[in-house]
Order: C-alpha cells, then sequence, then structure tokens
C-alpha cells in the first residue's frame, strides 16, 4: 500500500480562508518564527492555544482536497497556565502544520498549547527529496520552536513549567521518537530505497529527484537528538520506523505513546512499531484497527475522489479502513491523544 503522496501531479496549497468572527470560537492560532542554527533559516511556526473570543476566524488546512478546522487568528490567549505539546506534522499532501489542524485545535480546546514548525522541503513548492531524508534535522526543528515559544512575551507567561510533550503522525511519528531519544542508523537510512520493498512511492520521488542515499552525507543522522526538556511522546503511524538503531530504543528514559493505524498483520511493514515499542520500558501501544495511514488526513471533500482519479495522485488519501468514517477515526484519535497528555503533563508525578 502507497501512502505517501510525494509523486501527486497537482500540489494542493493550504491557504486560511477568511470570515467573520466569531464569539463562540475558543481556539486562537498565531504564526512566529523560530530561528534554527541547524538550518541556518527561521522557522515558520504555527501555535494553537485556548483564546479570549477576539480575533479573526480563519480555516486553517482548507484545500481543494480537504476540509479546513477553524480557529481565531490573533486571539487574545485565555489568562491561565498551560501544558505545551510540540507537533511534528508528516510529508506529501500533510507535510504541514495546518493539515494536522484536525487534531491541534481539540488539543488547545482541552487546554493545551501546541505549536508546529513547518519543516522545510517537505511539501509545496519547495519540496526536496534531500531535505525530506534528513531525518534527523526534525527534533532539531522541535528543539528551535520550544525554545522560541518560551521566549515569545505572548506565551511565556501562558506555559506550565516542566509540562512539555510531543506529538507526531507519521515521519512526525519517527520525529517524536527520535526527540525522545531513539537514533537512526546510518547504514538503514542509506539502504532504505534500494528496493521498493519499504516505501515504493517515497522512494519512488528520490529517486526521480536524482537523490542517492549512500551517496548523501549521512554522518550527523546517527547522533541523538533528545531533548530533555520534553516529558512525554506520543507517535501516530510512525514512518520509517525501520531506520532507527534497535539499541537506542532501551535508552529512552520518558514515556512513550504508539498509535498504528490498521490491523495488525496488514500495517505496512516501515510503519509497523509494534516491535520497537516492546523495546522501550515506559512504551504503550495500541491499535486503530478500522483505520489506514491516510486516515491521518483531514476529511475530504465531496469532489475529493474525482480529484484524486483525475489528476492521478496514485494513492487513495480519502480512504480508510472499513465501518466508521474519517470523522469518527479522528475522534478516537483525538480522545486518546488528549487523555495521553493529561495524564502525563497534567497530572501531578
Amino acid at each position: 500500500m502507497k501512502f505517501w503522496t510525494m509523486l501527486c501531479a497537482i500540489i494542493v496549497s493550504t491557504m486560511l480562508m477568511q470570515h467573520p468572527a466569531n464569539a463562540g470560537d475558543t481556539v486562537g492560532v498565531r504564526q512566529l518564527s523560530a530561528a534554527s542554527t541547524e538550518r541556518g533559516i527561521d522557522l515558520d511556526v504555527t501555535v494553537w492555544y485556548p483564546a479570549q473570543p477576539g480575533g479573526e476566524t480563519v480555516s486553517l488546512g482548507d484545500s481543494n482536497l480537504f476540509v479546513g478546522t477553524s480557529a481565531m487568528r490573533d486571539a487574545p490567549i485565555t489568562d491561565a497556565k498551560f501544558p505545551l505539546i510540540l507537533l511534528s506534522h508528516g510529508a506529501g499532501l500533510a507535510g504541514n502544520p495546518q493539515a494536522m489542524s484536525w487534531i491541534a485545535t481539540p488539543l488547545a480546546r482541552q487546554g493545551f498549547v501546541v505549536a508546529a514548525p513547518t519543516h522545510p522541503g517537505n511539501t509545496g513548492k519547495n519540496r526536496s527529496a534531500a531535505e525530506t531524508m534528513k531525518l534527523w534535522l526534525r527534533p532539531a526543528d522541535l528543539t528551535a520552536t520550544l525554545t522560541a515559544v518560551e521566549k515569545e512575551a505572548f506565551f511565556r507567561d501562558h506555559l506550565e513549567q516542566g509540562k512539555v510533550g510531543a506529538l507526531g503522525l507519521s515521519m512526525g511519528g519517527n520525529t517524536a521518537l527520535a526527540i525522545a531519544g531513539a537514533r537512526v542508523d546510518p547504514k538503514l537510512l542509506a539502504a532504505y530505497c534500494d528496493t521498493d520493498l519499504l516505501n515504493a512511492s517515497l522512494c519512488e520521488w528520490v529517486r526521480q529527484s536524482g537523490v542517492d542515499l549512500h551517496a548523501m552525507d549521512l554522518q550527523p543522522a546517527g547522533r541523538d537528538n533528545r531533548d530533555g526538556r520534553i516529558r512525554f511522546a506520543m507517535a501516530i503511524d510512525p514512518a520509517p520506523t525501520d531506520i532507527f538503531d534497535v539499541k537506542s530504543f532501551a535508552g529512552i528514559s520518558i514515556p512513550v505513546d504508539i498509535v498504528n493505524l490498521g490491523r495488525p498483520g496488514k500495517i505496512p511493514a516501515t510503519a509497523d512499531a509494534s516491535g520497537i515499542a516492546k523495546a522501550m520500558s515506559k512504551a504503550s501501544y495500541a491499535t486503530v484497527e478500522d483505520a489506514s495511514h491516510y486516515s491521518m488526513f483531514a476529511e475530504c471533500k465531496p469532489g475529493a475522489p474525482g480529484i484524486i482519479a483525475s489528476e492521478q495522485i496514485g494513492d487513495p488519501v480519502c480512504d480508510d479502513g472499513e465501518g466508521r468514517s474519517r470523522s469518527e477515526i479522528h475522534a478516537q484519535l483525538i480522545d486518546m491523544a488528549a487523555a495521553a497528555f493529561t495524564r502525563a503533563l497534567k497530572t501531578d508525578p
């Protein structure tokens, strides 16, 4: 099953669609920049937060394929202190923070500040196979984001000290595991696209882009990217999971929750995290059996399947498992994430 949409014939742009403000909205959204020494640029960061009435209603993640999620741009923040969740997006069509609004907004509504950097090169007009495969830079993006949010005047007096977690979906799940202490094995990463057995869609794009993973400088890939400020990590359908140094899992000291989307035995090998969960001393593992990897995308618009067919996108991004709708699967994933981060960050040890 393909689950990377790197070779789509169209690039679906994420838009902020303006609407009249609605006083009933309780989630604010704000943009800030995070200086990245690693990348030599400032990262664009989207932050969702519990808000007071005000600001301007926007729909984040809205496109010709996907339904957006509403929030209040630049609304006043609620006068309280909140735990912080660092959110890492995937690649391809889900390769931007706004695409994760369906889970970020309800988490903010439940009392969290959620901050997501745009990982450069992962989607859009500037997408780059080489940058996408530099997996070790992604946790560094989260570290830069955490530092920036802690210093930002708008947020710094509204963050609970020592209450920081990481949440990642797809390649973002790989990032969440990395910032918890999992280390990439450079040899496994170099060989990842030697065949199409692990990730045909992604690796075809890598090859068509002229990228030879064996020729890349992968020396920094095996470094330890953990950030000691992170107290809990959650990974939803992390991928790739099969490029980690298995010995590094034993060194992860914080609690980790891992969720796979799909029925055991049917989950693509590169996303199957059942084995690595067993190698961590404080990991829990669950599956959502009637979901698919595509279930982490926003809800599709009625005309999306026709666009997918006409544009030969290749991956069935509107297909889930069997039975429930995507909105029902999303509701379960939101509940799982809210419960996990409440337990980890809102409960006194």
